[in-house]
């Protein structure tokens, strides 16, 4: 089994991983995408995305000869759909790289061929869009090409260990299909893989995302009432779970990645009817750069100049480079709009932004507020007092809750919480109920 020859479509943070996954576990891998900065790359094994240890994997097998890349398929025994599904305008599924992809391959198919699906989709779409294209090839699906829906469930930043680890779902037209895909993926998989049908698959990677997203957005909506009402979300939330059923998620300035910011969507576009709490869970995350920004709005309510506002991080989750649906990024862009702020951000994992400061020093220089927005851990030691030093005013805004408040208001800065309006209400009432006992 491990001398499958395998061609797996789009290089990007799944399909980079799992080509070289399966390269260094003795398959002959051609990893295929449209843009040839990517394939000139790996050939001379680089890797053009940031993932820990992922280097060293890719050129371990390109130097083995295992792993090849191009612009066009390659004849294999199993192909590997991993491209792109973004969402619209609109909120709808943009599915032309995983059509493309599909019509691509059919000329290369061979009787007997395993075609998966890994990219995110909206239900239906290996049976209604996949199937139909495949079918172009003359061959029987289901008995001379088995086709199926195996979905990534790993975390940007410990790929390669979930990709080896992690439990993993395969859903196939038909139940030989499942079985030769999931023979497939025990090459290099540890953890169970279980069978199902290929829109069962489609809605547990949805639903896995969408219960997140969901859970996310009570915590940011919980965090808006307790602003309003004056105490801390993140003491209630700290406290309710300390009940033995309650898990409530931590809220912040919005959710972003490719999954959970994504995937909601597609589930409301097949049930538009249906999916009510789903929609306005979306909604919900989704506003919450304008939240901020109207916090924002609050805290430098007295000054009537232009405001300077000093980022720090910008990707959509702390310690990795991937800025894809960031929040932040909409936050930049909705300040932009306007004429009374001037931005600055400085990001460890990002390079080449706009605003881009040097460093910590010098996104402060001249600064009204700095707003924490991610929680990189480059962040937890922060040069405060000689970012102090250079701010025109002294404001700290922590949407994360990830800065010791008594540290920052040491160093002369007024500390606002994301989820607390009034600072000094809950230190306010505990001396209340003190005074009583």
């Amino acid at each position: 089994m491990n001398k499958k020859k395998i061609c797996v479509m789009g290089l990007g943070y799944i399909g980079l991983p799992t080509s070289a996954m399966f390269a260094t576990h003795g398959c002959k891998v051609i990893g295929v995408d449209v843009n040839e900065k990517v394939v000139d790359a790996l050939n001379r094994g680089e890797i053009t995305i940031e993932e820990p240890y992922l280097d060293i994997m890719v050129q371990a097998a390109v130097r083995s000869g295992n792993l090849i890349a191009d612009t066009k398929p390659h004849e294999a025994d199993a192909f590997i759909i991993a491209v792109p599904t973004p969402i619209t305008e609109e909120k709808k599924a943009d599915m032309s790289y995983v059509i493309a992809a599909t019509e691509t391959i059919v000329p290369y198919l061979r009787k007997g061929n395993i075609v998966i699906l890994e990219s995110t989709s909206p239900t239906g779409t290996v049976e209604k869009l996949i199937v139909p294209i495949l079918e172009k090839s003359g061959f029987k699906i289901g008995e001379e090409l088995y086709v199926g829906h195996s979905p990534e469930r790993v975390l940007p930043g410990k790929i390669l260990w979930e990709l080896v680890n992690n439990n993993r779902i395969v859903g196939g037209i038909n139940r030989i299909s499942a079985e030769k895909i999931r023979d497939l993926y025990k090459i290099f998989v540890n953890g169970e893989i279980f069978l199902t049908t290929a829109t069962t698959a489609e809605m547990c990677k949805l639903m896995e995302n969408t219960f997140r997203d969901v859970n996310i957005a009570l915590a940011n909506e919980l965090a808006k009432i307790c602003e309003n009402i004056g105490i801390n979300a993140w003491e209630v939330i700290e406290l309710a779970n300390k009940h033995p059923r309650v898990n409530i998620h931590q809220p912040g300035p919005g959710v972003g990645g490719h999954c959970l910011a994504v995937d909601p969507w597609f589930i409301i576009e097949k049930n538009p009817d249906i999916a009510k709490i789903i929609e306005l869970s979306r909604k919900t995350n989704d506003s919450m750069p304008k939240h901020v920004l109207n916090r924002i709005d609050e805290i430098l309510k007295d000054i009537k100049r232009t405001k300077k506002i000093s980022i720090l991080g910008i990707t959509y989750k702390p310690n990795i480079d991937d800025m894809r649906e960031s929040p932040i990024i909409e936050l930049i862009d909705l300040m932009d709009e306007r004429d009374d702020y001037e931005v600055s951000v400085y990001d460890p994992y990002v390079k080449n932004h706009k605003y881009q400061a040097k460093d910590l020093i010098d996104v402060a220089k001249n600064s009204d507020l700095i707003l924490l927005a991610v929680h990189h851990d480059d962040f937890k030691n922060l040069p405060l007092s000689d970012m102090a030093k250079v701010m025109r005013n002294k404001y700290f805004f922590d949407t994360r809750n990830f800065i010791n408040r008594e540290e920052v208001e040491e160093k002369g800065f007024k500390y606002i919480l994301l989820g607390e309006s009034k600072s000094l209400y809950r230190e306010t009432c505990l001396n209340e109920v003190a005074a009583t006992i």
